[in-house]
């Protein structure tokens, strides 16, 4: 698949920080990007076991609706104490409202619970980018680093401002958002995409 500069893709995914961060990464191709809210799709149910299968269920439903390629996007966090939890459930524990320092005070409660100390973590993406009447790609990617709480920083969203990287010192909520573009599971992923890909 090529995707000449103009090309409208269809980023499906109801999370605006997600996509502003996908639309920023996919900045230097210059193409036309439309979130599945814009359009009005609406959004499957997730019944995938992995990141992978969720992101091809999603990208395939906005293909389909849309009748433009569509890039899907599941990732999620993965605290090694708690046996990978929430994992694929990560936007659940957030509950309908999308309510994240919901989701982090569970984490730290379950954390404190089981008296787990620097406990280690790590954001895990897989990305699903499919044609409306064609295959379906999959490229993924992941991050390891620790959990640190209070959580610190507003400048990503999720369960950024608790995780820090390896070789970090600040968390994903409080670096700049050009450098977590740089390392972030997300961004290895992408560069997975645009190495497979055709993209001038």
């Amino acid at each position: 698949m090529t995707l000449e500069p103009g090309t409208t893709l269809v980023v499906a995914s109801h999370n605006q920080g997600k996509v502003r961060e996908i639309a920023d990464l996919l900045a230097p191709f210059a193409l036309v990007i439309k979130s599945a809210a814009e359009l009005g799709l609406a959004e499957p149910e997730e019944t995938g076991d992995s990141f992978a299968a969720n992101a091809e269920l999603k990208a395939r439903a906005a293909a389909g609706a849309s009748g433009l390629v569509a890039l899907a996007d599941d990732s999620g966090l993965a605290v090694d104490a708690l046996g990978g939890a929430p994992g694929i459930y990560s936007a659940r524990w957030a509950g309908a409202d999308r309510d994240f320092a919901t989701a982090m005070a569970r984490v730290e409660r379950e954390l404190a619970q089981r008296a787990v100390t620097a406990p280690r973590a790590k954001f895990v993406c897989a990305l699903a980018l499919a044609e409306p009447k064609g295959p379906c790609a999959i490229f993924e990617g992941e991050v390891s680093g620790q959990l640190r709480f209070p959580p610190k920083g507003d400048k990503g969203f999720g369960y950024d401002p608790i995780f820090i990287a390896e070789h970090m010192t600040q968390s994903f909520g409080e670096i700049d958002p050009a450098l977590k573009h740089r390392i972030s599971h997300r961004a290895k992923a992408f560069a997975k995409l645009v190495a497979a890909l055709k993209m001038p």
